[in-house]
Parts: C-alpha cells; structure tokens; sequence
C-alpha cells in the first residue's frame, strides 16, 4: 500500500483529481471513525475530515510527505480533532475546564517552562516510533479508543494493534529515559 500511496501522491502533485478521491476514498471510513470515536458527534467528525483535506490539497506541492500517508492522516485528525474539543470546551465552560484554567494560571513560569519541554520531548520521541506503534499509542492514549477499534482503523487483529500499542511504549519509555541508542 505505501507504493501505490506514494503513487499516488505523485499523481495528486501533477493535477490529478482521480488520485485525490482515490486517496480520498481510501481513508474515508477509517478517519471518520477515528473523529467520531474523539469528537463523539458525526457533524464535527464530518468537518474535521473535510478540513484535513483541503489542509492536505492545500500543502500537497509545497510538503514531503517521509511515512506512511495513513500515518499522517491519521495525525492530522487527532490534531484537528483537538482543535475542536479544545474550542468546544472553551465555549462550554464545564467545570472540569475551569478548575484546569486556574490550575495553570496559578502555575509558575518555571512550571510552564518544564512543561513545554515535556511536551516537546515526548513529541520527539513519538517521531521515532515506528509508524503502526505511534499510531496505535496516539489512538488509545490520545483518542481514547480501544484496541478492537483501533484494529479496525489499522486493518489489523485486535491483538495485533495491543501489541503495537504495548511495543510503542516500551519504546517511547527508553527513548524518554535515554536508554534507546540514537
């Protein structure tokens, strides 16, 4: 599948509509399952497929796509779906966020500074995991899904993407402790 992904993007690069709603096509079903399970409403599922898209159209000459596009789709979801829950909490002010909101603004720079960093060495040692075991750590952990739902998204047994699952954080686990060679 990655030879014909590559494919093509390569014919989406030269004008192809064909290529795009085969690509479209493709991942459809697997990404709106993925935004239902993370938004938990289908309309927003339906706009946050609908951005990544054009968002996707939009980058298509100027990005190089180095994994797998599935991989990357995925990502974009889960970032985008974020962007939606973040929004929606916002507007809604449940009580949950509120407390949240305090917490970080009692939090001291120093603090803020620690935990930027944690975020940004957690990003980076999730960009070393193979493409299967990031996918299926950023579907559980991130998205809440279970294992037989991320088999779905992945193609894959249940037991399959769990082993991912469990492969990827071992591994994420040496590369935050400093014990995976570089």
């Amino acid at each position: 599948m990655l030879l014909e992904d590559r494919y093509l993007i390569w014919r989406l690069k030269q004008g192809s509509p064909r290529a795009l709603c085969r690509i479209y096509s493709r991942y459809e079903t697997d990404l709106l399952t993925l935004a239902r399970g993370l938004l938990g409403r289908a309309d927003q599922a339906e706009d946050v497929l609908q951005d990544v898209f054009v968002r996707f159209i939009e980058s298509i000459g100027t990005s190089e796509l180095t994994g797998s596009l599935k991989g990357y789709l995925v990502t974009c979801v889960v970032n985008r779906a974020r962007d939606y829950l973040r929004k929606d909490r916002r507007g809604a002010g449940e009580p949950m966020e509120a407390a949240d909101a305090v917490e970080s603004q009692q939090r001291e720079p120093l603090q803020e500074v620690i935990a930027h960093e944690q975020r940004q060495r957690l990003t980076a040692a999730l960009a070393e995991l193979p493409d299967e075991q990031r996918e299926a750590v950023l579907l559980h952990l991130q998205a809440g899904l279970k294992f037989r739902e991320i088999a779905r998204v992945q193609g894959v047994a249940a037991k399959t993407a769990w082993s991912r699952y469990r492969y990827g954080l071992d591994r994420l686990r040496s590369l935050l402790n400093g014990q995976a060679e570089s």
